[in-house]
């Protein structure tokens, strides 16, 4: 309950000092020049304490954004299952909104400054001196909403998530890039004569199990179970365990490998320290020119995989399966490389129900 008191200063000016005394909050104080004041402010802050908002917008005003990021970098995000290269790419997004807003107060961080900010990230060009795509700028707002998502539920610095109000820039449909047999020929032998000796191993890997360039490079002996045939992955994206079948030649590339094996990490693909997986772009970016490629990037590997599933008659359930999809909407972009197999659903379908009525019919006819 609020009480408002009267006081005389020194100089002889009146002021009133307000006291808000609620069961199991600690108690709030204010002081104001004009009675109207105080009568305005203990009624609005006893219903927000009452309210539950109160003491978060304290926090809001007393905390920035830039401690906020901090203390993200340091406590949620080493725990978050994710590859290094995947932790190291989210941590670069953060430290992008450090350094733009984090000098504001949580209480200044509005949608209208995030949507600015936004547009200024679609702007910017990046190292490579190229224009941010959509999808790139969705995944500083997503990094940068998770943020704001843990300081409001679990931290209770905000009152609620700003993010919530902030539009996302469209992205183009998915594209789907594979290697006709030609192309796929030429990258190989590319691959394959690179002085890099993971770099083939690692593409025969990823076109044949359609796993990530984070899932591959971050591989450690551990996991990988030549016996049974099989690289069980703990961390993925979407933070379920899932399993690639080795078979073919990318089996026999893993059983090279393992024969001589670096002792001293445990990494699979390790680089000249051994702490660390080995730095895949040069090789890759030269093998790519070498094979005379046009627009293709590591990741659209997965894509061939995918591709190669559909062509030879895996349904899109399947290829989520093998792909470690959750729903079914990523891999739709393939459905049109399933055509037949989807014909042969549908001829399968026809010739049972309309031999049924066909039966029918005849026997309307039979006197």
């Amino acid at each position: 309950m609020a009480t408002i008191e009267e006081r005389t200063q020194a100089d002889g000016k009146k002021v009133y000092r307000v006291k808000i005394r609620i069961r199991g909050t600690p108690s709030q104080t204010a002081t104001f020049e004009r009675k109207t004041d105080a009568r305005r402010w203990a009624t609005q802050t006893e219903a927000a304490i009452r309210e539950g908002r109160y003491f978060r917008t304290t926090e809001s005003q007393r905390r920035t954004v830039g401690e906020m990021l901090d203390r993200y970098l340091a406590e949620v995000l080493p725990g978050k299952s994710r590859s290094e290269i995947q932790t190291a790419t989210q941590r670069v997004q953060l430290l992008w909104w450090k350094n733009r807003i984090g000098e504001h107060s949580l209480a200044d961080l509005s949608s209208p400054l995030i949507s600015q900010c936004r547009d200024e990230l679609g702007r910017e060009l990046t190292p490579k001196g190229t224009l941010r795509k959509p999808a790139t700028v969705n995944r500083y707002l997503a990094a940068l909403s998770h943020c704001l998502t843990i300081a409001t539920n679990e931290w209770e610095w905000l009152h609620d998530n700003p993010m919530g109000r902030v539009r996302r820039p469209s992205e183009p449909r998915g594209r789907v890039r594979f290697l006709d047999n030609d192309e796929r020929a030429r990258l190989l032998i590319a691959c394959r004569q690179s002085d890099s000796p993971f770099l083939f191993p690692v593409v025969m890997l990823a076109l044949s199990t359609g796993a990530r360039q984070g899932e591959l490079l971050s591989l450690t002996w551990d996991v990988v179970d030549l016996e049974r045939r099989r690289i069980t992955l703990y961390e993925t994206k979407n933070n379920e365990i899932r399993v690639l079948p080795l078979v073919g030649a990318a089996l026999e590339e893993m059983q090279k490998l393992a024969k001589v094996r670096h002792i001293h990490t445990k990494f699979c693909f390790p680089g000249a320290a051994g702490n660390k997986p080995f730095y895949l772009r040069a090789s890759w970016e030269k093998a790519v020119k070498d094979a005379e490629l046009e627009d293709f990037h590591f990741h659209d590997l997965r894509h061939s995989c995918a591709s190669y599933l559909a062509m030879n008659g895996a349904s899109l359930a399947e290829i989520a399966e093998v792909l470690g999809h959750k729903t079914l909407q990523m891999v739709k972009r393939y459905a049109h490389l399933s055509e037949a197999h989807t014909a042969g659903v549908v001829e399968r379908m026809n010739a049972k129900i309309f031999r049924s009525i066909q039966e029918v019919n005849d026997a309307q006819r039979t006197p």
